[in-house]
């Protein structure tokens, strides 16, 4: 017996509820957990109620009427596919051995203050009262981990270093030359807007969030890297399908993936080496992106650059608006924003509220540097920014009560978002926004990160040998080594970057090559459905509607644009 008034959009919109019920973090994403103080519950029992969610909404969307209704059919793929996803996971023990510095479960319990509201003292003692709860989430994943280390689940010893370094800059303790120590992340965000009559009770309780992270760290170190001695890096081919797939939401052949990326590999190593002539004619390409690096235009001081970037964001809306993109009413506003000590080593952006209450935000990780190069920033802040993260993201938020609130939330796939910044940074070029020689070589030489990604991502964790024609190493077998000398031979990051980046991906596979593969559906579907209008195509027009689908994978992206 079905019952029709279940549809699958309904029943979408049912499961982000209860998620949001379990999950404070979903809830303050969503700007729905005003007074709230908990924490995600990070136990055992915590994993396995989500678990036992995706389940409870898999068995309601079978009970469902069927719908001819194609936005109902689109909304029910996507949730069918990311419960299976998530459950594939679940049902793998992925969740007791996730130790890694981008995207980690424990990085929700510093996470979820970025989304909380500070504006009155009521907001404020909920902030006080997370952070009280901190020692008790914390305790809950040290017990998720234990049953790892008992089952032989265990994460990768450079994961953990990762780890706990993280931990320790957001305690504040010096962790290198450029850290001088302080107070910690908690007690700098009390001290960024509290009132002084809150502040006795917010001061112990950023102390007392301090003191758990600190005692996490210190399990961490003396009691799990340890353990986890000896635990490869690699995960191999079974575990990294179900990590792709989570992550791309695509049934994918690495195989043919991997060869694909070579061939983008070659095509782009010519490009580069074509804008870097033009740069500094007769040298090498990577003695040019050294030189720019050192020698390239420049912008000294975090207060300076932040507002660089954010000039940087307000130029382009001024420019793309009613050309290429509508950006009228909320999507307009986007905060440039510095990291916090103890994030990723990559800029990053986090979504505004489904209320616009708190808009779209960049972050920027200084890592302890004051003049920052900005060859490279200039395509990274439109991949973060406009047209990038924030358009698509903004505008999924402005059309939620058209789709599903979960298709624009809970439902996002990764390669989906990523691959669309991606387009973005392509779309500029196109538009001639890289005219400049150093600027379009900062877009080449991150579209080359983003392609060296896919190699060896995929390279590192199925253990693949390096083809004949490479031109690097023809033969050999990847390993981390090996990665990290073909980033410093072909791309211009700096050594720490370069470091923090196969230390991602080795820890969190599969997430890496959705930029690429991303990018690859959105050209193709704009590419056919150019092909399918003819003279009567309209950019504009196609961009905004596929902007307004919402979330979907890989394996039906390329579709729904061509369609458009």
């Amino acid at each position: 017996m079905t019952d029709e008034s279940l549809t699958p959009r309904r029943i979408a919109d049912l499961h982000l509820d209860q998620v949001a019920a379990h999950n404070p973090l979903t809830a303050a994403w969503l700007g729905l957990d005003h007074g709230d103080d908990r924490l995600p519950d990070l136990s055992p029992d915590g994993f396995a109620a989500d678990a036992d969610l995706a389940r409870s909404t898999l068995r309601t969307l079978d009970a469902a009427a069927p719908s001819h209704d194609p936005a109902e059919q689109i909304c029910a793929r996507l949730l069918r596919e990311r419960l299976t996803a998530e459950l594939a996971l679940h049902d793998t023990g992925e969740n007791y051995r996730q130790l890694r510095t981008v995207g980690a479960h424990v990085e929700q319990v510093r996470t979820i203050f970025s989304f909380m509201p500070t504006a009155t003292d009521a907001d404020w003692a909920a902030v006080a009262g997370r952070m009280r709860t901190i020692e008790g989430a914390l305790d809950g994943y040290r017990a998720t981990l234990t049953e790892g280390m008992n089952r032989g689940l265990l994460a990768a010893p450079r994961q953990v270093t990762g780890v706990i370094s993280q931990l320790t800059d957001w305690t504040g303790e010096a962790t290198g030359p450029h850290e001088g120590g302080g107070a910690g992340w908690f007690a700098g965000f009390v001290a960024s807007g509290a009132d002084a009559r809150m502040r006795p009770e917010l001061d112990e309780a950023a102390r007392q969030a301090t003191r758990a992270v600190a005692g996490f760290r210190d399990w961490l170190r003396g009691t799990y890297l340890p353990a986890a001695a000896g635990t490869p890096d690699a995960v191999g081919r079974e575990r990294y399908l179900h990590a792709a797939r989570h992550s791309t939401g695509a049934q994918l052949d690495p195989d043919d993936v991997y060869g694909w990326a070579w061939e983008e590999f070659h095509r782009t190593l010519g490009e580069m080496r074509a804008e870097a002539e033009r740069v500094l004619p007769g040298a090498p390409l990577l003695e040019t992106l050294h030189h720019l690096e050192k020698h390239g235009h420049a912008v000294t001081g975090e207060t300076a650059v932040r507002d660089w970037l954010q000039q940087l964001m307000d130029e382009a809306i001024t420019a793309l608006d009613g050309r290429h993109f509508d950006l009228s009413g909320p999507l307009r506003k986007i905060e440039s924003h510095i990291a916090p000590a103890g994030s990723t080593s990559g800029p990053y952006y986090q979504g505004p509220s489904l209320d616009f209450s708190r808009p779209g935000r960049t972050f920027f990780p200084t890592l302890g540097q004051d003049t920052f190069p900005t060859w490279q920033l200039v395509s990274i802040w439109y991949h973060e920014g406009v047209p990038g993260h924030h358009l698509q993201l903004a505008r999924w938020a402005a059309v939620a009560d058209r789709l599903s609130r979960y298709q624009v939330s809970e439902g996002t796939v990764s390669a989906n978002i990523e691959g669309w910044a991606l387009y973005a940074e392509r779309f500029m070029d196109e538009l001639g926004f890289f005219a400049d020689p150093e600027r379009r070589l900062g877009f080449l030489d991150g579209q080359m990160l983003r392609t060296i990604r896919v190699i060896v991502d995929i390279g590192m964790h199925l253990e693949l040998p390096v083809p004949a024609d490479s031109g690097f190493h023809p033969g050999e077998r990847w390993t981390p080594a090996l990665a990290t000398e073909f980033l410093a031979t072909y791309n211009g990051s700096p050594a720490a970057r370069r470091t923090n980046e196969i230390n991602r991906y080795l820890g969190w596979p599969g997430q890496a090559i959705g930029y690429k593969l991303g990018e690859r559906a959105w050209l193709a579907g704009r590419a056919a459905a150019k092909r399918r209008h003819g003279a009567a195509f309209d950019l504009k027009t196609w961009h905004m509607k596929a902007l307004s689908q919402g979330s979907l994978g890989l394996d039906d992206l390329l579709d729904q644009l061509a369609a458009l």
